[in-house]
């Protein structure tokens, strides 16, 4: 018995004394650095060879490269090394169970090439091509070749990302391909080296209609590489990476917001770069764990290997390739990722939710009060039921019901309250969901004026011309001989001229002596009566008149009037203002009596504001000025002015919703037929009215947002 004893201790003690021996076998003795054919060349001095190239990645923002070493310890006494030195600055040295990382912290953007060199591990680093070398047509070696003979693509394919983002997939033969990416002006040509283009897949592909940066593809072969241009057109950023067989080229609208951290749309994580070959999925998670200070939960099922280069992507979506490439699902709570199968993650959530149904079933229910200050009571309780009108109680439509099916609600409209009986839980969420509702909402005074402007002008011209001879009334001879003891003589009609022959014993009026009666029309200008002139030339011997009188007026009238209609009310609340009159008009009725009916003839103010989050305000408005117009048969008209539109305007500005310009010209001319149109003398034989009225409505809104509660009285 005593020896069994011993014999367990003594296994105990090796086993725990096995992970220090393996890791005494091997440790980093020195870190130095040189300059070797225009590269860094850091060396890691190492007690005893490495069996094969340790994994590592770059990261771009901030620039470091990290290197694994499994099964290495730290012999240098310190966690940090000092170089400044070229691109390196230094060198930290972070040591977790079996495993020590080397980070090495630069100054620029770097990649680098490990290599084996005896019991030393050298470190070149290559310096990144920047933008503007990339711009100019510099290759940047995606990948290099490690197949000897040339190998066929299988296939090429094109598909538009959720985010607007267009992505070419190339399957290749295998994983050992090599990939060269530049840019050449504004293409992009991909070069896989090394490479065979079967003839069904030598063509050019146009993508225009897919809606993504990327218009064409154009694929051929040349020499021993496999040439692929591809045409982007306007503002636009690539990434390339590479799962297993399957090498994705994704071409993306370029942000506009220089904020943003992310080149990746939808992706905010810092970017690095990886490049693994057959590695296992569970250790590649933990290189991101370790990248991104996240602690990974990685179920048991999460098996397998993957092939994946990336360059410069942020780490989410880097995670998003290998969740995707593996059909595995990622759960975030807190700082903790828990990664599954999609089928076992909607598995365990199947089950919580099933759980969670169980226990709101058989919960206990409680009653919780809510007093409501700014919303009506019996409003919010017909909202937690899904009513659409009365009741007071659990009952009732449940379409939109927030209650659970237990859950009743009653309310008090005289103190205006609500009693809720339902789990706690859902008493919780419906008291944020009143916490929210039950606020005083803004309001709105809306003011309008409306502007009507009139500016009226008119002229007027007019002549009598009349003429008489009374020789015949004093015993004379009227008229003038025209030869055969006949005379002629002028008069205003017939009867002036009976009269002058002393045929009419009335006297001669004055009106009657008039040849031309064109006087200057007023009525057209107003009430205003024409200024007049009168010449009469005669010969007191001889008894004979020639009278002339000229009229003319000129009216020039300018008015204007201002209407202004104020209103208030609350946010996305409907008011209306109104003030005029009814004007009564009868009506025939079907039995042929009559009945008194009114219209409206009023200035009426409808608009519905709603308050924007930045402080602006949007209008539905509906503006009218009616009034009373000419008086008809069946009753005065109404004279209209409507605008109706929805506007934007800032808080305290104003704006001009509608105007209507009218501008009448008019000029009337009577005249006596062939004298006047005579030039100059035919004035005496004409009537000129000119008349040119402009009338102008404008409608001014200027909404102000009250910020100020009103005073009580």
């Amino acid at each position: 018995m005593l020896i069994t004893w011993r014999a367990r201790l003594a296994a105990v003690v090796w086993m725990l004394a096995a992970p220090l021996a393996a890791m005494a076998q091997n440790a980093i003795q020195s870190i130095t650095t040189s300059q070797q054919a225009g590269a860094e060349v850091v060396r890691i001095e190492l007690a005893s060879p490495l069996a094969a190239i340790p994994n590592g990645f770059a990261v771009q923002t901030p620039p470091r490269i990290a290197i694994d070493l499994p099964g290495v310890g730290n012999a240098i006494g310190r966690g940090s090394v000092e170089i400044n030195q070229g691109n390196l600055r230094s060198v930290n040295i972070a040591q977790a169970g079996e495993r020590t990382r080397l980070v090495l912290n630069l100054r620029t953007p770097s990649n680098y090439r490990a290599e084996l060199q005896g019991k030393a591990l050298l470190l070149v680093l290559e310096t990144t091509a920047s933008p503007a070398m990339a711009s100019t047509g510099e290759t940047v070696q995606f990948a290099a070749p490690q197949n000897r003979e040339q190998l066929a693509l299988r296939d090429i394919d094109f598909r538009r990302g959720p985010d607007g983002a267009g992505r070419v997939v190339v399957s290749l033969a295998n994983t050992q391909v090599g990939v060269d990416i530049k840019q050449q002006g504004q293409s992009l040509v991909v070069e896989f080296l090394r490479s065979t283009l079967p003839e069904n897949l030598r063509r050019r592909l146009d993508v225009s209609d897919f809606g993504t940066p990327v218009q064409s593809i154009a694929t051929f072969q040349s020499g021993e590489r496999v040439r692929m241009v591809v045409e982007p057109r306007g503002s636009w950023e690539h990434s390339a990476y590479q799962s297993d067989n399957q090498f994705v080229l994704e071409v993306r609208p370029m942000k506009v917001d220089p904020n943003k951290l992310t080149q990746g749309p939808g992706y905010s994580g810092e970017k690095l770069s990886l490049n693994f070959q057959n590695i296992e999925v569970r250790a590649l998670l933990q290189v991101i764990a370790d990248f991104t200070n996240f602690n990974v939960v990685t179920s048991d099922t999460v098996t397998g290997n993957v092939t994946l280069r990336l360059k410069d992507v942020p780490w989410d979506q880097a995670l998003d390739i290998i969740m995707q490439s593996k059909g595995l699902g990622v759960r975030k709570s807190g700082n903790v990722l828990w990664i599954a199968p999609k089928d076992e993650l909607a598995a365990k959530e199947q089950v919580d939710l099933e759980a969670k149904k169980k226990i709101a079933e058989l919960e206990p229910l409680r009653t919780q009060s809510f007093q409501l200050n700014y919303t009506k009571a019996e409003e919010v309780a017909k909202g937690l039921t899904g009513q659409t009108q009365g009741g007071g109680s659990g009952g009732g439509a449940t379409a939109s019901r927030i209650l659970t099916q237990r859950g009743s609600v009653i309310w008090e409209t005289r103190t205006n309250q609500l009693f809720v009986s339902d789990i706690p839980s859902k008493l919780e969420e419906i008291q944020a969901l009143i916490a929210k509702i039950d606020i005083p909402v803004r309001q709105v005074l809306i003011e309008a004026r409306i502007v009507e402007a009139e500016d009226t002008f008119g002229r007027t011209l007019g002549v009598k011309l009349g003429a008489v001879d009374l020789r015949g009334l004093a015993g004379g001879i009227p008229g003038y001989k025209v030869g055969g003891g006949n005379y002629v003589q002028i008069g205003g009609n017939y009867v002036s001229a009976s009269k002058q022959l002393g045929l009419m014993e009335e006297k001669i009026d004055v009106v009657e002596t008039q040849m031309v009666n064109l006087p200057a029309n007023a009525g057209a200008l107003g009430t205003s009566a024409a200024a007049t002139i009168a010449l009469s030339l005669f010969s007191p011997s001889a008894n004979r008149l020639l009278n002339l009188e000229l009229s003319a007026l000129e009216a020039d009238g300018k008015g204007k009037i201002v209407s202004s209609p104020r209103v208030i009310t609350s946010d996305q609340t409907k008011a209306v203002i109104e003030q005029g009159e009814e004007i009564p008009y009868q009506v025939a009725t079907s039995s042929g009596a009559t009945s008194i009916q009114f219209k409206k003839a009023s200035l009426k103010l409808e608009v519905t504001p709603q308050i924007t989050p930045e402080g602006s305000v949007i209008m539905n408005l509906d503006v009218a000025k009616d009034s009373r117009g000419e008086l008809t048969t069946a009753g005065p008209a109404i004279n209209t002015k409507h605008a109706q539109t929805q506007v934007l305007v800032e808080n305290g500005g104003t704006v001009v919703i509608g105007g209507i310009f009218t501008q009448n010209d008019r000029t009337d001319v009577s005249k006596v037929p062939f004298l006047g149109d005579v030039p100059i003398l035919g004035h005496l034989f004409r009537n000129t009215t000119r008349i040119s009225d402009k009338t102008e409505l404008l409608i001014f809104i200027t909404p102000k947002i009250v910020t100020e509660r009103p005073s009580t009285r």
